[in-house]
């Protein structure tokens, strides 16, 4: 999949953050330890893993970086999505075609009737 790389310039040093190329509140990309790590889109109803973030975002009418927190905390996995700095002297974008796997199974299974 392809997807934009942009290194930004702050006050405290160069932050790169992989994005997607158009940004939707039904797809993100999840950092562990803050390194990117999977891709979650929850309009793809082939992969299992997708399906049940589905049902935990949009038939919850939650917010996806509220369920990813929650599916960190209970697997004890420091997960994130990250954002765009809010002070920016420079930016730099290139774009990159890497494949990045959905969220583990074994993750939300378990916890998908505990996460409110």
């Amino acid at each position: 999949m392809r997807f934009k790389l942009t290194k930004y310039k702050t006050i405290k040093g160069t932050k790169s953050v992989l994005e997607l190329v158009r940004k939707k509140t039904t797809e993100a990309v999840i950092y562990k330890d803050n390194l990117p790590f999977f891709y979650v889109n929850c309009f793809d109803l082939q992969t299992e893993s997708n399906v049940i973030m589905n049902s935990l975002v949009l038939c919850q009418k939650r917010k996806i970086e509220e369920v990813v927190k929650e599916i960190g905390k209970k697997n004890m996995v420091n997960l994130s999505i990250q954002k765009t700095p809010f002070l920016v002297f420079k930016k730099t974008t290139e774009y990159k075609e890497i494949e990045l796997p959905p969220l583990p199974i074994a993750w939300l299974i378990g916890n998908s009737k505990n996460l409110k």
